[in-house]
């Protein structure tokens, strides 16, 4: 009789493993792949920022880029498209393959919970992706409509594909712009990163620089000197310097004046 009840609870065990490995059960995770660029990044932090705060917190699925710039994260099916994806290109450790060194400015990108999908690898991270993120994030704009206006600003064709893989898709209007980008978004790290930090920034000037971006993103696509980086970078710079630190969420769509129409701070 004792036989037969450990028989009967051992069977019982087993078939309770088999339940737990997934026999025949919906899985009970996700993967969320894609690149990360300006060029692919290599050893960027990505992370799904599940407070909204820039940050990678304790608890947030986060991975690191390989030598293709590729990550996948691994998240609960109910939070993709939920939350969005912020990679951190840290200095002096992520590799940008476009010089094949360790960038010399942190900086941050980020892709719209929008545009997350679990079904495909398509979730390419890049300054562009986080220039429509950013957009919507005023509030002023749909994720269409951002893609749009920012398409319009940067003189592209209407089927020009704002949150593509520019690189594999050899955009090299996109892909100068994202590399300027990334430049004067490196460029203001001292501005826009909180003292002490290259991985923490200050929300509400991260927001301004944006915005300041945004308002002079033709000027940014169209420079092809040191000369015109730097008259966009001191123009930043000043720009940021106005911005009251210390004040994460605040509404940043003032520093997008005048994002319907196409004035900007410099000369088109």
């Amino acid at each position: 009789m004792k036989r037969q009840i450990v028989t009967v609870a051992a069977a019982v065990m087993a078939v309770g493993m088999l339940a737990g490995c997934g026999g025949g059960s919906s899985s009970t995770t996700a993967k969320v792949a894609g690149k990360v660029a300006d060029g692919y990044l290599e050893k960027a932090t990505v992370f799904l920022d599940k407070n909204n705060n820039y940050r990678l917190d304790a608890g947030e699925p986060n991975t690191q880029t390989d030598a293709n710039g590729a990550y996948t994260l691994t998240v609960d099916p109910a939070d993709v498209g939920k939350y969005a994806i912020v990679a951190l290109a840290i200095k002096g450790v992520t590799i940008d393959h476009d010089s094949g060194l360790a960038v010399d400015h942190s900086y941050l990108l980020s892709l719209p919970k929008d545009s997350v999908s679990g079904s495909v690898s398509s979730n390419f991270i890049s300054p562009i992706t986080t220039q429509v993120r950013e957009m919507m994030e005023t509030g002023n704009y749909t994720m269409t409509q951002a893609m749009d206006q920012l398409r319009l600003k940067l003189h592209l064709a209407q089927d020009a594909d704002m949150m593509g893989d520019y690189m594999a898709g050899h955009n090299t209007a996109l892909h100068q712009t994202a590399q300027n980008m990334a430049t004067l978004m490196g460029g203001q790290m001292g501005q826009v990163y909180q003292s002490g930090s290259d991985t923490v920034v200050d929300v509400n000037r991260y927001r301004g620089m944006m915005g300041v971006m945004f308002s002079n993103v033709s000027s940014v696509r169209a420079a092809t000197t040191d000369a015109d980086r730097q008259q966009l970078m001191t123009m930043m710079f000043s720009d940021l310097n106005n911005i009251t630190i210390g004040q994460p969420f605040h509404n940043m769509s003032s520093y997008f004046g005048g994002m319907m129409g196409s004035g900007g701070m410099m000369g088109r």
